[in-house]
């Protein structure tokens, strides 16, 4: 006998461009939306009965109509008052989620001073944030950073590791240290200021991977995390996954040159994978 078990559905990559004016200076952000819905809809399952089902079309339609006067400045904000909205108007959903991903859109610079309507992408990374709510519940919100690729081409090394028959990797006492970091992160009370969180976590991050003298990438993912902590007093916990990108010497000898830590092979597959949560 087959049993319905948990379920869930809802729209997925509702895309959306917004333009804030302010006189003579807009802001421009671009969203990527994921809303997912628990609740009472077995009978869609099980016996074909839609009369409980909120159109996906709708929830589409939904994140527009809102948008629009919506005066969340960060999309932690609008992911709950998306989520709010299907909660109240709809009795048969007893759970909301909504995911939200934010392209790095920036103003861009002319002249040494920010345009005030022309932006330029500053990078592959998006900002994250994931909103869940039970009906009669607290939110609980993750925010994040994913794709955050930063690389550094001295003060990295990988030593003293465990050897066996089968290791063929040389120590390296300097080395480029590459990596497409992925960084979610909870908070200690309710309601904080999710982008200026936003901007001492990620500063925080740049700057220890800079600064860091890395032994490995275990070793500059605590001490990052660790940095991130001390510099936004709102986080409660970091999560840091770390996949190693590898930048692999060049053996000229073939060809009579030598090779000074000079010429590198861009290697990301397979690569190492390294992650962790660090907490107060």
């Amino acid at each position: 006998m087959a049993r319905l078990a948990e379920n869930q559905y809802g729209k997925s990559r509702v895309r959306l461009s917004r333009i804030t004016r302010h006189g003579n200076r807009h802001d421009f952000q671009e969203w990527n939306l994921r809303v997912l819905l628990q609740g009472g809809f077995d009978e869609s399952f099980t016996k074909a009965d839609n009369s409980k089902i909120l159109p996906t079309d709708t929830m589409k339609n939904t994140v527009y109509s809102l948008a629009r006067d919506s005066r969340a400045e960060a999309i932690e904000e609008f992911a709950i008052e998306l989520g709010d909205y299907l909660l109240l108007n709809n009795g048969q959903v007893t759970a909301a989620t909504v995911e939200i991903s934010e392209r790095a859109w920036k103003p861009m610079t002319v002249n040494h001073e920010p345009e005030p309507h022309t932006y330029k992408l500053d990078g592959p990374e998006l900002q994250t944030a994931r909103a869940t709510r039970t009906r009669g519940g607290a939110w609980s919100v993750t925010s994040g950073i994913d794709s955050l690729t930063i690389l550094k081409t001295t003060n990295s090394g990988f030593e003293g590791f465990v050897k066996d028959k089968l290791t063929t990797l040389k120590p390296a006492s300097d080395r480029i240290f590459g990596t497409s970091a992925t960084a979610t992160w909870q908070f200690l009370s309710p309601r904080p200021q999710y982008s200026e969180v936003r901007e001492q976590v990620v500063s925080a991050l740049m700057r220890e991977f800079a600064a860091h003298d890395s032994k490995s990438v275990q070793h500059t993912l605590f001490d990052m995390a660790k940095a991130a902590l001390a510099a936004a007093p709102d986080l409660a916990r970091i999560t840091l996954t770390m996949p190693n990108l590898h930048h692999l010497l060049t053996d000229l000898s073939p060809f009579g040159q030598d090779n000074p830590n000079h010429i590198f092979v861009p290697v990301d597959e397979p690569h190492g994978y390294i992650e962790a949560t660090i907490e107060r």
